[in-house]
């Protein structure tokens, strides 16, 4: 039986997460449905609420909550690392001022709407002040917390527990060795899209075919939603509550199908999370590196396989009559080219780290002070050419393409790059149970959801990161069995 130090824990907990969802839905709103001379607004909304989550969550009764739960030792597995996740927390935020924590949290919602303005405009000095606002209180709040080596792990540690730029700076070179040349090779094959996909796709009809496909994988539309937005994105406002958005392109309906499978993929792992421990840190996903592995899982080694399109061509051509000449070989083969696109979203899975790898290398420049604000475009420009012999030609298709600095988002980046090499890990763990794999190859994936489920959605933050994909796969994650799926799919 737990203590009353754990249960008064547990009680704060919940209340705090109802406002914290309350949070995330008014920035979903942001997103989807507000209106511009609502943000300032909006702006003093979401600021006091993270004022008031910060106040009442540092209080120092609760620091002495947290003492007595860690002396208790009639504390059972999933409680001990709630407590442990409340120490963390709480230690990382009582270091923080309120001033930072509410201007940080006003900050972000006003940078967005700069930077959707200024990347609709391709203009970097519409979103220069904001940007230089954004870095400047990021700096201040990793100088509150302290760091030993870099000030940038501070901001690592937030998405992906435990991670260091020594980490990863370890996971990418060795991995950045063997992709380069695996690059080259992949986009000197034949790149061709087949004539018959050059035609007008009805949002409308795509629309209902996303949501077919997202429903068939498991998505459960009862308890979620799919919306339009800027940026596709993934938003869980509770246990029965998942929000999906996407984006359209009518000249090419695999632009928003697989940005609603990605989505999804982030929207099955919310979903499968244990309902009665929402509130509780075990009760959440455990980092942003494993809530990718799902995404980038779905969306590529599911929604690109040659299984997926012999079932699903069929029907996409009952929705879009042009298909109906392809052969599922050869939609398989549209969408699995290897090219080079400016847009990191628009990316193939071959090319798609080179460009996280970028933002990596940017971003750690900028909070160890050898890059300057003003020199950001230039330095992203020049990275670029590099990684892909292409130079950038406009700031939209360069440094502001991406929604997340506007969210103040520092070192979210490499977790999409940790995503993929979890992917591939746990697929290839997956696939090694005989029904898994065969039920995969015949295009039901039922099985993988399940397997997914039982092995990283349900035990949430019980574990590390590393622990929980050590413990689902039987051993650590390497670049090995993400570089053979490349190798597979498109060499």
């Amino acid at each position: 039986m737990a203590n009353q130090a754990y249960e008064n824990l547990v009680k704060l907990s919940r209340e705090l997460q109802l406002l914290n969802d309350t949070q995330a839905l008014l920035s979903w709103d942001q997103e989807v449905n507000l209106a511009k001379k609502g943000v300032a607004h909006r702006a003093a909304q979401v600021s006091w609420l993270s004022g008031e989550v910060h106040n009442r969550f540092t209080a120092e009764k609760v620091g002495d909550w947290i003492s007595e739960a860690e002396q208790d030792n009639s504390l059972d597995e999933k409680q001990r690392a709630n407590v442990r996740d409340w120490r963390r927390d709480y230690d990382r935020e009582t270091c923080l001022p309120i001033e930072l924590v509410i201007k940080l949290s006003e900050t972000k919602v006003t940078a967005h709407e700069a930077w959707a303005e200024a990347r609709e405009k391709s203009e970097f000095s519409q979103f220069r002040q904001p940007l230089s606002e954004l870095i400047s209180l990021c700096k201040e709040q990793v100088g509150y917390w302290g760091y030993t080596d870099n000030p940038y792990d501070g901001l690592l540690d937030i998405y992906e527990k435990g991670a260091t730029v020594e980490m990863i700076d370890q996971v990418f070179a060795d991995y950045k060795v063997d992709l380069i040349p695996l690059v080259e090779k992949a986009c000197k094959q034949e790149n061709d899209s087949p004539q018959a996909l050059e035609a007008e796709y009805p949002i409308e009809k795509q629309a209902a075919f996303n949501a077919l496909v997202a429903e068939s994988i498991g998505f459960d539309f009862d308890a979620g939603r799919i919306d339009t937005a800027v940026h596709p994105f993934c938003t869980g406002l509770g246990p029965k509550d998942t929000r999906l958005t996407t984006r359209y392109d009518i000249s090419d309906f695999r632009s928003s199908l697989y940005g609603v499978l990605h989505e999804t993929g982030h929207g099955l792992y919310d979903q499968g999370l244990v309902a009665e421990d929402h509130g509780l840190p075990c009760g959440q996903a455990v980092s942003l590196g494993v809530h990718e592995s799902q995404s980038r899982m779905w969306e590529n080694h599911v929604g690109r396989s040659l299984a997926f399109w012999e079932k699903w061509l069929p029907k996409a051509a009952e929705f879009f009559p042009n298909l109906a000449s392809l052969t599922p070989e050869e939609m398989t083969r549209a969408c699995n080219q290897a090219t080079k696109p400016f847009i990191r979203v628009e990316a193939d899975e071959v090319t798609y780290d080179l460009h996280i790898i970028l933002r990596y290398e940017i971003e750690k420049a900028i909070f160890s002070g050898d890059l300057d604000l003003d020199d950001i475009p230039d330095a992203w420009n020049q990275k670029f050419e590099e990684s892909f012999g292409m130079k950038v030609d406009s700031f939209a298709n360069g440094c502001l393409q991406d929604i997340h600095w506007s969210m103040g988002g520092f070192g979210y980046f490499p977790t999409y790059s940790l995503g993929n090499l979890n992917a591939s890990h746990l697929v290839a763990a997956a696939r090694s149970c005989e029904d898994v794999r065969s039920s995969m190859d015949n295009g039901d994936f039922a099985p993988l959801l399940q397997w997914m489920r039982e092995k990283i959605h349900q035990p949430g933050s019980l574990y590390s990161p590393g622990e929980l994909i050590g413990k689902a796969a039987g051993s650590p994650v390497t670049s090995k069995a993400h570089l053979d799926h490349l190798t597979s799919r498109y060499l």
